[in-house]
């Protein structure tokens, strides 16, 4: 292994020649510029909190390893960086999964560090012994069992490399306490580990791909989160604009194209707009930019785009073709071969094309029901947006608030939105609004929610508190599971099963409790003044904001069925 040191570097090591595992961890992580770490100390991960003590990064306690994780989530998806979460052996580690599952499936870098029992008491189902490893294997991009405190040097850059380098997303690492107590004569550390530069591709393909382009009478981008995670939105707007495409934006790539923007067509898929899906069905050339094609976004795939051609771009080998079958496939750096497709295409206008989607954006909008009443979904996302500037981050739990959201709300950069995507974890939101506001403490941070969800990880209002972060928990409540609710009204004869909560909860009182403030909207004289009041008094709220259980999220496609086939509303 290669090690490289600066002069600040061999001043630090002059002071201090010998350090513990737990010690060089620390160390390390510094030098990769962590700032943060979310976690929970534990008897197998002691060493590591013991080595915090001495260091600038400073430690979020959070409430649940799960908290943790969603926290790191928060942070890493907001910055762009990697970050790092803590927890101990056993259920503390089982407690992570959850969260390194969803970055896995969203493509987040996240660095999982857990405590291990001793080498020589592993596999003898020792007191919280669990295999970390074989859980983490299926779910993280990389992971390791540190066997020495000497292996640190190498792991953990390779570690920040692996997780930002090529399709983002986590690693994990097992350190038993043996190896964090052991002590090392170090003379140099390494240098940090960065993303490395993606391998060349054929630069011929993108002339390839603009010829296509050109030849194209309908063609219709799809913009996923790729581009988001490329830092490539600039240069996806200038594509988009320079060849006169519209563009559908996935759950993933909302905010790449601002919601007002001209060619912007919106969410496509499960509940995207008529207009969306329709048009999907007119278009001759489908572009696939940082997307994967999920099946919430495709519906039934044999009947996805009917009469296009798809062309698939993506930096995951394993994605291309995988579900469709592109006729053209590049795995690049979207953002590298956006600049060079810039430099090479011949502007041009598409004016029949045009109208005939604004055409059917006329004749199939999405209606937005009720978006003037403060107490049903729409009009409460959209009183918020108003009363809230554009520099608001914003994210959700999981269920129809979260689908609610991703339709209506106005949404006009990259990384303003953070969701659970291909997971779909109920609890990611309070704790990944957490992550947002660490990472950019300058802007006030909305988390929609249903009380199905944050119930999930409702402990972690007590770390907003402790941080008294600018965060605003707004909760749909329904008393209901929603979109569970939904479905079993749409798909299974009304047969309501275990979806309705007998034992409500004051959420305006318990996070009261718990050290935030509480509005509770139901009991307002005055709803949209208090609204208003909490939204814009610095520090930590709950918004209890109660709605009708028979609202639904519409249109929607039913599991399995094409795009084109929607369902539009139908009685509760």
């Amino acid at each position: 292994m290669r090690i490289e040191t600066n002069e600040a570097n061999d001043l630090d090591i002059k002071a201090q020649q010998q350090f513990s595992g737990a010690q060089l961890l620390i160390k390390l992580l510094e030098r990769q510029g962590i700032t943060h770490i979310a976690g929970i100390p534990g008897g197998a991960n002691l060493p590591m909190y013991d080595a915090l003590t001495d260091s600038k990064i400073t430690h979020v306690l959070a409430r649940h390893e799960q908290g943790a994780g969603f926290i790191a989530l928060g942070m890493a998806r907001t910055s762009g960086q990697a970050q790092v979460c803590f927890a101990s052996s056993g259920p503390g580690a089982s407690n992570l999964v959850t969260a390194v599952a969803d970055a896995k499936l969203d493509s987040v870098p996240l660095i999982a560090i857990t405590g291990q029992v001793p080498q020589a008491m592993m596999g003898t189902d020792a007191f919280q012994e669990i295999d970390t490893f074989g859980l983490m294997l299926p779910i993280t991009k990389h992971n390791w069992i540190v066997r020495s405190a000497e292996e640190l040097l190498e792991i953990i850059p390779k570690a920040f490399e692996i997780a930002l380098s090529g399709r983002p997303g986590p690693v994990s690492i097992d350190i038993p306490k043996d190896v964090q107590n052991q002590l090392i004569n170090i003379k140099q550390l390494p240098q940090p580990g960065k993303r490395i530069t993606n391998p060349d591709f054929d630069h011929s393909l993108v002339s390839s791909m603009l010829t296509k382009i050109k030849q194209a009478q309908r063609p219709i981008l799809m913009i996923g989160g790729g581009i988001v995670y490329a830092d490539a939105t600039q240069a996806m707007r200038t594509f988009a604009e320079s060849l006169d495409i519209p563009a559908v934006q996935t759950f993933m790539g909302l905010g790449v194209l601002p919601d007002d923007h001209p060619l912007a067509l919106g969410m496509l898929g499960m509940h995207g707009a008529p207009y969306t899906n329709l048009v999907l069905e007119e278009c001759d050339l489908l572009i696939g930019m940082g997307v994967r094609f999920d099946d919430r976004a495709t519906g039934k795939v044999a009947e996805f785009c009917p009469s296009a051609q798809i062309i698939h771009v993506d930096i995951d080998h394993s994605e291309i073709g995988k579900i469709t079958n592109p006729v053209l496939a590049i795995q690049a750096d979207i953002g590298e071969l956006l600049e060079i497709a810039n430099q090479l295409l011949e502007p041009c206008k598409r004016p029949l094309w045009r109208q005939r989607v604004d055409q059917m954006k006329q004749h199939n909008p999405l209606v937005l029901e009720g978006d003037n009443d403060l107490f049903r979904p729409y009009g409460a996302i959209k009183t918020v947006a108003t009363l809230v500037d554009q520099s608001a981050n914003i994210t959700t739990d999981v269920g129809q608030h979260q689908m609610w959201v991703a339709q209506a709300y106005p949404f006009t950069r990259p990384r303003q939105w953070i969701s659970s995507g291909g997971l779909g974890t109920m609890g990611f939101g309070l704790p990944a609004a957490i992550g947002m506001a660490l990472a950019e403490p300058q802007r006030k941070v909305i988390c929609f929610s249903g009380d199905g969800s944050f119930m999930m990880n409702i402990q972690e209002l007590a770390t907003m508190a402790e941080l008294g972060l600018d965060v605003k928990v707004v909760i749909l409540n329904n008393d209901h599971l929603g979109l569970v609710r939904q479905q079993q009204t749409l798909f299974y004869n009304k047969n309501l099963s275990a979806v309705k909560f007998q034992q409500t909860v004051d959420f305006a009182n318990t996070a009261i409790s718990m050290g935030v403030s509480g509005l509770d909207l139901g009991r307002s004289n005055y709803p949209l003044d208090d609204l208003k009041h909490a939204l814009n008094t610095p520090g930590p709220w709950v918004i209890n904001l109660p709605i009708c259980e028979t609202e639904m999220v519409f249109p929607m496609v039913a599991p399995g069925a094409a795009n084109r086939d929607m369902i539009y509303g139908e009685t509760a």
